[in-house]
């Protein structure tokens, strides 16, 4: 497996930027750039992380597409575009919302019928506009929006019924019960046991449930600092994805941040034996 994230820190140019991807040691990354860049600059950055031979695991979109703005749908046919142009595998959103709270809001309208259908429209819509030949549109899962487990995830794939239609991994993301907590391992296996076939990128975190007192409330945490058993999660995920799957770390606000969650999950698969 390829272990990286999103570098972080200052910069105003690709220069910059190359030099604190030196500093992270990433190997893996999301993409630095997006379909509203212009092409020279999307080339010198293609450049930069053609030459220290490092895989963009994904180009994400993160824009409501069921919010009824359409220039957001158009954007994510132009991320979706732009992947398969430059050879990126995966390209991310997640479902989105009829809430007006945010984009990416829990709402009791995230499970009717009329917006699981929609969801499938919107995906299809992106998918056969933008018409990759190798990239795949992806959807991240969320704790309170399709999909939130595993075989939600496979109905959604089969209902999309796109050959370019596939999965993104947020094992954390669907730790959203007691059960799944405390039973980390077994979902996480089961998770990819599932869905592996189908992914194309892999975010990793940790999760931590507040045992003081009623009722469930459960936090997302970098590596480390949560309960999850990493070299375990790690020897799962060794034997499910391919030598060049990606693992990505995300959420932290600082180089220190991740380069503390790097080394420790470093730390991690050497103690599980297995190569990162």
């Amino acid at each position: 497996m390829i272990l990286g994230g999103t570098v972080t820190g200052s910069f105003s140019n690709p220069g910059e930027w190359e030099k604190l991807l030196v500093d992270s040691g990433f190997k893996a990354i999301t993409a630095p750039f997006t379909c509203e860049d212009d092409e020279a600059t999307i080339a010198e950055y293609m450049e930069i992380i053609s030459s220290h031979n490092v895989k963009i695991s994904e180009i994400g979109v993160w824009r409501n597409i069921l919010g009824g703005d359409q220039k957001n749908i158009d954007y994510a046919v132009g991320q979706l575009k732009l992947a398969d142009k430059l050879g990126i595998e995966c390209c991310v959103n997640i479902a989105g919302t009829k809430s007006t709270l945010s984009w990416d809001a829990a709402d009791r309208s995230n499970y009717t019928q009329e917006n699981y259908n929609d969801i499938i429209r919107s995906i299809r819509e992106v998918i056969d506009r933008a018409a990759p030949e190798s990239a795949f549109y992806t959807i991240e899962p969320m704790p309170w929006m399709i999909p939130d487990g595993p075989d939600s995830y496979l109905k959604l794939i089969e209902d999309v019924d796109r050959k370019q239609f596939a999965a993104h991994m947020d094992f954390v993301n669907m730790i959203h019960s007691p059960r799944r907590f405390l039973c980390a391992e077994d979902f996480v296996e089961e998770c990819f046991s599932k869905l592996a076939p189908y992914i194309k990128s892999t975010h990793i975190k940790d999760s931590r449930m507040d045992l003081s007192g009623y009722t469930t409330h459960i936090d997302e945490c970098p590596p480390g600092q949560g309960d999850l058993d990493y070299p375990a999660l790690l020897k799962i995920m060794d034997r499910f994805l391919p030598k060049d799957g990606a693992i990505l770390l995300e959420h932290m606000h600082s180089f220190e941040e991740y380069d503390k969650a790097f080394r420790y999950v470093k730390e991690a698969a050497q103690k599980a034996g297995v190569e990162v």
